[in-house]
């Protein structure tokens, strides 16, 4: 019996320790995965500034901004390009 409980407490910690990071991970995931979406929109954007006369900054900022809040978010950086 004392061996079954010395090996099923660090398989419960482990497993806990997991459940613990598993979030995070899933939110960090998330975010690059829509900050590499917000990429390819602003290199299409930029593909077109000879039509609309736009051209914006690629960095790891505006895509995340275009990434995360999507349309609003690329109307966002079209009002900070035009006003500041």
């Amino acid at each position: 019996m004392e061996q079954f409980v010395a090996l099923a407490v660090p398989v419960v910690l482990g497993f806990l320790l997991i459940r613990i990071l598993a979030k995070p991970m899933k939110l960090i995931f998330k975010l690059l995965i829509n900050t590499g979406f917000g990429f390819v929109s602003l290199f299409i954007l930029n593909m077109l500034c000879d039509y609309t006369g736009v051209l914006f900054e690629i960095n790891f900022v505006t895509s995340a901004i275009v990434g995360i809040l999507g349309l609003p978010g690329i109307l966002l950086l079209l009002i900070f390009k035009l006003y500041l």
